[in-house]
């Protein structure tokens, strides 16, 4: 977590080219023809890092206990974290069902920092200064 008491999340976003797959030199990582959401074979992931680096969002991450690459795979098409986010009324998640696109990178124009960044000082005010 950037700062204590904001979490942004940063999710796959189904590159059109797919980056991380491509250098996965044990082709560990496959797409999921149902959802586009990319796969880890947590079996063949040798935790080299190539994919994190390859990502334009860096958005897979090793996992701290085992260091094999973690991406969400969209809970098969059901995201759970859309569920309790309704359920809760948070209403700030929902399933977007729309065509691939070869701009999805520009998503990734701002770093998870500005947003976290942002998000604090709407939060805090003054004080997310302190916490940046």
């Amino acid at each position: 977590m950037l700062i204590p008491g904001v979490e942004i999340p940063q999710l796959c976003t189904q590159c059109h080219d797919y980056p991380c797959i491509e250098v996965c030199p044990v082709e560990a990582l496959t797409i999921d023809t149902k959802t586009p959401a990319v796969l880890v074979d947590r079996e063949k992931c040798t935790s080299c890092g190539l994919c994190v680096e390859a990502c334009p969002g860096q958005i897979p991450y090793l996992h701290p206990e085992d260091r094999k690459a973690v991406i969400c795979d969209l809970c098969g098409g059901d995201p759970k974290c859309v569920k309790a986010c309704q359920d809760a009324r948070f209403n700030v998640l929902t399933i977007i069902r729309q065509m691939w696109s070869t701009n999805t990178r520009k998503l990734f124009a701002r770093t998870p920092e500005d947003l976290t960044a942002d998000v604090a000082v709407n939060l805090f005010g003054e004080k997310a200064e302190e916490l940046i």
